[in-house]
């Protein structure tokens, strides 16, 4: 047994009477180091969830996108783009295919706003009788198409025109099937970037 005066006597020596103190100290030590790691998976738990409940990660699966987008690039989507507006004409955006059209999401872009007339004629669309500029197609489109889009309600199509399964096959789209806006496109490093939008000067002024 440790007495005071043994105590003393080593440190009198020289001796570091706390670095031979029975072992109590280790066990402290375990705990704070078990604790600091249960901290740290906390927060990355915390900032996963907020990651995936405010942005997606998914994969172009098809060529309907091209040439914009390549089968087998990776894209990150915002689900918080349209909290506060509605989307926009050029959008690039991920949706639930609606009338379970497939289990997968398609990503195409938003071309038909509600309330408008969309006629696909020509090799072109006209928007309330105006001919869009769309130099990102691939070609122009072999079909045609005329409808008036309802409240909340999207025309979208895909870039490859006339090898996409888009809303010019199965109709329009519910604003409820939107996903979110895709933004960011992160594979191949090569293509890594931020995924424009695209705008239509010859529309503006118009109703």
């Amino acid at each position: 047994m440790w007495t005071e005066q043994t105590m003393q006597g080593r440190e009198a020596e020289g001796i570091n009477v706390e670095a031979i103190s029975p072992k109590g100290g280790e066990t402290v030590g375990v705990w704070a180091w078990f604790r600091d790691l249960v901290e740290t998976l906390a927060l990355a738990l915390i900032i996963f969830l907020v990651v995936n409940t405010f942005t997606g990660r998914y994969e172009v699966q098809s060529i309907s996108m091209e040439p914009t987008l390549h089968e087998g690039q990776y894209l990150i989507v915002s689900k918080v783009a349209y909290w506060f507006h509605g989307p926009e004409r050029g959008d690039i955006i991920v949706l639930d295919p609606p009338n379970h059209q497939s289990d997968i999401p398609y990503i195409k872009r938003v071309i038909g706003l509600p309330g408008e007339k969309v006629e696909i004629r020509d090799g072109r669309v006209w928007i309330n009788g105006i001919a869009l500029n769309e130099p990102y197609v691939s070609g122009p489109p072999a079909y045609s198409e005329s409808l008036v889009l309802g409240e909340d309600e999207y025309l979208v199509l895909g870039d490859n025109r006339n090898n996409s399964s888009d809303s010019h096959i199965w109709g329009i789209l519910p604003r409820e099937n939107i996903i979110g806006k895709s933004v960011f496109r992160y594979w191949p490093p090569e293509k890594l970037g931020i995924i424009p939008h695209y705008t239509f000067p010859e529309l503006e002024g118009h109703p």
